[in-house]
């Protein structure tokens, strides 16, 4: 559906797994595989001055991951980047985890079960690259869609995120969906409001990607 409505090609990534494959694996197999793109744009018809990341959840964690990523190595550059109800911290402390710990498909306990198996160790928590909310400058970075959902443990760390990338300068679009659980944007044929996200989301990336037109 994004594909079809934003009109662009859409490179789906197989990065390593956990447990299997702890963190940072994921993260510098998600930057390869957006640097490959960039690299060989024109193999696969893909313009290297219009190359958008984009993910829902632990996805979102990778697209801004990525982003920092591309940032800080200064190898390539990104025009946009599309955060659904990422995951930007490991921590648990905030109302939105309180408030829908249970009952609203992603829970607490499997959270914390999801980031036991990516991590190492708390350590590793702690780091940028698994942990975007406590990067200490998130100036530079390309404009964003952050979307959440008001029944979604991440509501609050994705809104702190869109809050600070709004604080360093950066572009930001930020919506919470009144009403919705956490995965609702992958849930169009049921959910009203699934399709209106996927909507807004397709919408945003062509105009990220007209503006990156125009300011060539």
């Amino acid at each position: 559906m994004l594909a079809n409505r934003a009109n662009c090609v859409v490179v789906s990534v197989d990065y390593r797994l956990a447990p299997e494959h702890k963190f940072p694996a994921a993260a510098e197999d998600s930057y390869a595989a957006v640097k490959w793109v960039v690299d060989h744009a024109d193999s696969i018809n893909v313009d290297a001055n219009r190359v958008a990341v984009g993910g829902d959840s632990a996805g979102g964690n990778l697209a801004a991951v990525v982003a920092l990523m591309a940032r800080d190595k200064g190898e390539i550059s990104l025009a946009y980047q599309m955060l659904i109800y990422p995951v930007t911290n490991h921590s648990y402390a905030t109302e939105s985890y309180t408030e829908n710990a249970d009952g609203y498909l992603l829970t607490k306990d499997s959270m914390i079960w999801f980031w036991n198996h990516y991590l190492n160790n708390e350590e590793d928590g702690q780091n940028p690259y698994a942990s975007p909310l406590l990067a200490s400058d998130l100036s530079g970075l390309p404009p964003a869609l952050v979307l959440t959902g008001e029944f979604d443990p991440l509501r609050d760390e994705g809104e702190a995120y869109a809050k600070r990338l709004q604080e360093a300068g950066v572009q930001v679009e930020a919506t919470r969906y009144d009403g919705m659980i956490h995965g609702f944007f992958w849930m169009p044929a049921t959910l009203t409001q699934g399709k209106k996200s996927i909507e807004q989301a397709a919408d945003a990336l062509k105009q990220a990607f007209q503006g990156s037109i125009a300011s060539a």
